[in-house]
């Protein structure tokens, strides 16, 4: 079993912390609990740096190491970092719980060292029509992110 985690921070009151754990070649498993957000929906993706020098813009796009469009978790044609959106409640916090092939943490695939993202917006999962519906669904600014790390 490897294990990752990644503790989230950015703009206004929005924080969390995120695991990861993946058996085998089996798919990761993604759990964790953000607070601070607006109710509603909110993209959540992992990014192709693990770099917050610039704060989350410096964290990249979508990782993406297939050169396809965006999508939605359960597309074929899908960043491999789509991972749809999270979903706060009224009192503003999102549980996550996703499992997903395309982020393994082990491999030359591996997110080990790269950022998960939660987004001001919806995600449109590609299918929203607008100009930035195929690279970034159209999910608006970055509220938080954090660096992916092994964890013990």
């Amino acid at each position: 079993m490897v294990k990752a985690i990644a503790v989230l921070s950015g703009s206004e009151e929005v924080k969390g912390t995120i695991f990861f754990a993946q058996e085998g070649d089996g798919p990761t498993k993604v759990t964790g609990v953000i607070s601070g957000l607006k109710p509603g929906l909110h993209g959540f993706h992992v990014h192709g740096f693990g770099d917050t020098t610039n704060g989350c813009l410096s964290t990249g796009a979508h990782f993406n190491p297939d050169g396809k469009e965006h999508g939605a978790p359960e597309d074929e044609n899908r960043h491999a970092g789509d991972l749809g959106n999270v979903k706060a409640g009224e009192d503003g916090t999102a549980t996550v719980e996703v499992s997903d092939l395309q982020i393994p943490l082990t491999g030359p695939n591996s997110i080990i060292g790269r950022a998960v993202v939660v987004h001001a917006d919806p995600d449109d999962l590609g299918k929203g029509g607008h100009e930035l519906s195929k690279s970034t669904g159209n999910a608006g600014g970055r509220l938080a992110c954090g660096i992916i790390g092994l964890q013990a």
